[in-house]
């Protein structure tokens, strides 16, 4: 894809709003949390950062995926979650506070970490294929395209409150949004790819999003957590900010065809989460029946 209007100056400018949107729900203990609750944000933290690239790259080679949604795959593995995920924390009567640390904290980690898991995807499945990649300057328009805005959000909550927390359900609708235009529009560049290799990456992103969120409630049991900060830690693994994923693919790698797995992600990654609220849900019901019984 050539450098455009819709690459260079659209895409960067919304997905810099949607990181903005992001950071007017985010106040400053959300990152010191982590010296008040370390071991739930260090689990976290270790099964969305470290674990899951790995589960990516075992369904990379497991699916046996071509080399464009292998890379896809991996970067979206490497992205941090998304404000979705506090959502889906919100109507699973998650541990919100949590939930919005955890994001808070891996989108910033992910400045420096996502660079070189994108070198290793690019390195060992592009092939043949070109890929012009430099690790610094991912590193640097990481930062001005999410953290910059992150930080002035997190600035307007906190001088701003009242517009901040008015405005706020506003950028998450306009993410919301964006993401289905970038999918759309994924859909119809990249139809031919789409269509030949639909059952591979269907298949592909639903492993990792049920894989992710079963590991999510593992870790949480294998650390002996709380069933509330369980329910979080799966979502918040599961969930990845496929928005991010695709401006990687288009802006930083020039390659559309890597951002076909980002977007059908961003429609897959609904389907585990939505499955573990109702689980919850009814775990929670049969524990409260048989409180009454007794």
């Amino acid at each position: 894809m050539n450098p455009s209007v819709f690459t260079e100056i659209l895409l960067p400018l919304a997905l810099a709003l949607i990181m903005f949107g992001m950071g007017l729900s985010l106040t400053l203990q959300d990152f010191t949390r982590l010296w008040k609750t370390p071991l739930s944000i260090g689990v976290g933290l270790f099964g969305q950062i470290l674990l899951m690239p790995l589960v990516a790259l075992g369904i990379c080679v497991l699916f046996d995926l071509d080399a464009p949604l292998a890379v896809g795959l991996m970067i979206l593995a490497a992205c941090p979650g998304g404000t979705t995920s506090n959502v889906f924390s919100q109507v699973a009567r998650a541990n919100l506070a949590l939930s919005v640390s955890l994001t808070a904290i891996s989108t910033f980690i992910c400045v420096f970490s996502t660079p070189f898991l994108i070198q290793f995807a690019v390195s060992n499945f592009a092939g043949e294929q070109v890929v012009e990649f430099s690790i610094l300057k991912t590193s640097i328009g990481l930062f001005v395209i999410t953290l910059v805005p992150v930080a002035l959000g997190i600035a307007c909550r906190r001088y701003f409150t009242d517009w901040a927390m008015r405005t706020e359900s506003f950028f998450r609708r306009f993410s919301l949004l964006f993401l289905i235009i970038m999918i759309v529009v994924l859909v119809i560049k990249e139809r031919e790819l789409l269509l030949s290799s639909f059952g591979q990456v269907f298949w592909a992103c639903i492993a990792l999003n049920v894989s992710s969120i079963v590991m999510g409630l593992l870790l949480a049991k294998t650390f002996s957590l709380s069933f509330i900060d369980a329910i979080t830690l799966a979502i918040e693994v599961g969930i990845q900010n496929a928005t991010l994923a695709i401006f990687i693919a288009v802006s930083f790698l020039d390659a559309p065809e890597f951002a076909v797995t980002g977007g059908m992600y961003g429609l897959a990654m609904y389907i585990g989460p939505a499955l573990l609220i109702m689980w919850a849900k009814s775990k929670r019901k049969h524990h409260d029946d048989l409180n009454v019984s007794i």
